[in-house]
């Protein structure tokens, strides 16, 4: 039995109406021809709301030997956005020779993924919209072509569901950092960024963020801070690490459009010279006497360098408890996870700041907890997750058999030192007379 034809119009490029079968156009035809009409036509932006074939992943790298490739990336056909890097929606589309609801499975998965409320499926017939929120009365709803909801219909629902009144709608919607160069954090790098940001909006104090090794972190954190500064919510903030190097290369690299509101805790100038040649002298908040300039609004600091077992190496103190809004500790696994470390104090003097501790690996011992400091993670991206996605390489675990480890370790015996023979006076002068320079005399 032949399948009968369904012709239907649809608009041109000329700008003209055009009867075509739809069961024979692919599914790219579907997305341009009817699904970006349909999201125009209630309001969508196509240049700053809606992205078509977003890569969110990069594909698994795959080792045989020595050869290298890449597995499949994932690729959404639709993500939109309330504005750039707040995705709130995305769409699946199959051609019309499948239902209208046959992308929804695919499209929950990547919703999962993304962090992303709203999946919708379409075959250009209609959509099928399911609202994972669990807020709305009916999960799925069937809708018409011309039934799309608009940007501000779906921003609604999803304020509601974050439970985000309008002064924290403000923070939350606050711009990224934008260089022009059209880089573009990854997709989990926006959703530790957003659920930060959400977090603090709603007014939590402390915030936990795991990130594996190699994933961004600092970005991330950059991306935090310009938010909450430029929204007027945080004014001073002050960054701890535990290792010069760290702060340097920070400060000339990732938080480098602060520029001079930026100084390091520090009293040794130094010149840094970034990865494109140039070269950048750091500000110094500290002078040689080690007094403070207040004027700046972004701190850098080892912990090593503003505390210590000595008074007089506290230099912590010489800033009023309520003078940073925000704290960001980096690697805060390390000195911070105890209660009674020397790095702790630092954090208990500011303890009416927000404070946001990032790490690969959080600590979970009797002695030290960042969870019992700073709640459960806010977000986690895990080293796992990054393999997988492509973004982390694999690894490959080696075993290697010490000798000390199988035979076991059996100290030497110490053996007693030999007397050293002292020679006599007559047989001292004997070996001179028998060297040449005396015999030619």
């Amino acid at each position: 039995m032949r399948r009968a034809s369904v012709l239907c119009e649809c608009w041109a490029g000329s700008g003209t109406l055009e009867r075509v079968d739809k069961k024979l156009l692919t599914e790219r035809d579907i997305c341009t021809k009817y699904i970006l009409p349909a999201l125009k036509q209630t309001g969508w932006d196509d240049l700053s709301q809606i992205r078509e074939e977003v890569y969110f992943t990069a594909g698994r790298i795959i080792v045989r030997g020595k050869l290298v490739t890449r597995g499949k990336g994932k690729k959404a056909d639709f993500v939109l956005y309330y504005k750039p890097n707040i995705p709130i929606a995305i769409i699946e589309a199959k051609d019309n020779n499948h239902s209208v609801g046959e992308g929804m499975q695919q499209g929950l998965e990547y919703a999962a993924t993304l962090d992303i409320p709203f999946v919708f499926s379409s075959n250009g017939d209609g959509f099928v919209f399911h609202d994972r929120t669990g807020t709305a009365t009916s999960t799925e709803t069937n809708l018409g072509l011309d039934d799309f909801p608009s940007p501000a219909d779906l921003w609604r629902r999803y304020s509601a569901w974050k439970g985000l009144n309008p002064e924290a709608e403000k923070i939350v919607l606050q711009d990224y950092y934008d260089d022009g160069s059209k880089k573009s954090p990854r997709y989990y790098q926006v959703n530790a960024i957003n659920a930060t940001i959400e977090a603090i909006a709603k007014g939590r104090d402390r915030v936990l963020l795991v990130m594996a090794t190699g994933t961004g972190k600092t970005y991330t954190a950059f991306q935090i801070i310009w938010r909450l500064w430029k929204s007027g919510r945080k004014e001073r903030i002050l960054f701890l690490a535990d290792r010069n190097v760290l702060i340097d290369q920070t400060m000339v690299n990732d938080f480098r459009p602060f520029r001079a509101a930026m100084a390091k805790l520090s009293t040794n100038s130094k010149t840094i010279e970034r990865s494109d040649g140039t070269k950048v002298d750091l500000n110094l908040a500290l002078d040689k006497n080690r007094r403070i300039d207040t004027a700046f609004e972004i701190y850098l600091g080892l912990y090593q360098a503003i505390t210590g077992p000595e008074e007089h190496q506290k230099i912590y103190k010489e800033f009023s408890r309520d003078f940073f809004d925000l704290i960001v500790i980096d690697e805060c696994h390390r000195g911070s996870a105890a209660d009674d470390s020397a790095w702790r104090e630092i954090l208990t003097h500011f303890s009416s700041a927000t404070q946001i501790g990032l790490t690969a690996t959080p600590k979970e011992t009797a002695y030290a907890s960042n969870i019992d400091y700073f709640g459960p993670p806010a977000f986690t991206y895990s080293l796992r997750q990054g393999i997988s996605d492509g973004f982390l390489a694999p690894y490959k675990v080696i075993k290697v058999h010490i000798d000390i480890d199988v035979q076991g370790y059996v100290p030497a015996r110490e053996r007693p030192a030999r007397p050293r023979r002292q020679r006599s006076r007559r047989s001292h002068l004997q070996c001179q007379r028998l060297r040449p320079e005396h015999r030619d005399r």
